[in-house]
């Protein structure tokens, strides 16, 4: 059994496939989660994700710490898109999200996800990197898809495993970490 860190439905969906039973260790309505995603002025995105992943991380074992729950690993994850130099986060609006989305029409980018475990006082990370090649959109799609309100809450304004999955042309890399949790360096992080 293991503590994940995180709100989201897909990482424990992915835990559930790879046999990894699971309790959730939730920010409590004190902490400022969202807080830890700003982006520093001139960060890389692979230096970005690993930051963010690594204080996610942090909180978690102090959340842990103040709950005095029984011992286990925690795991925290965090998925960032990029194009080039640029951080594509979650749309702050449907307008943002549009225009992430026209961004990435038609062209490659990079869906980068940290995972980092610890363990007793040991803490590991890991890195997966794909590329993910986008189709050229009409603007008609990309007005649809925003107004299903999938792009919310989303790095880069969709999801693979969405209405966007007829968008992309080819991947090279971690389906599973473009869903948001590399599922071949997590097993390796809890030694599976």
């Amino acid at each position: 059994m293991i503590y994940l860190a995180s709100q989201s439905p897909r990482r424990r969906q992915l835990l559930h496939q790879i046999g990894v039973q699971h309790e959730l260790l939730l920010p409590g309505a004190d902490e400022d989660a969202e807080a830890l995603e700003a982006v520093l002025p001139g960060e890389l995105p692979a230096d970005y994700v690993q930051r963010v992943t690594l204080a996610k991380l942090k909180a978690a074992v102090q959340r842990h710490r103040r709950r005095a729950l029984p011992a286990a690993p925690i795991l925290c994850a965090d998925t960032t898109v990029a194009i080039g130099r640029t951080i594509l986060g979650k749309p702050a609006d449907d307008a943002d999200a549009a225009r992430m989305l026209e961004l990435l029409s038609g062209r490659t980018h990079r869906v980068l996800t940290a995972v980092a475990v610890r363990k007793g006082r040991r803490e590991s990370l890991a890195l997966s990197i794909s590329r993910v090649h986008f189709r050229p959109l009409k603007r008609a799609e990309i007005a649809a898809y925003v107004a299903s309100g999938e792009p919310r809450g989303k790095a880069g304004a969709y999801a693979i495993q969405s209405g966007a999955a007829a968008w992309i042309s080819r991947i090279e890399g971690s389906y599973s970490g473009i869903m948001g949790l590399p599922l071949f360096e997590t097993a390796q992080l809890l030694g599976l």
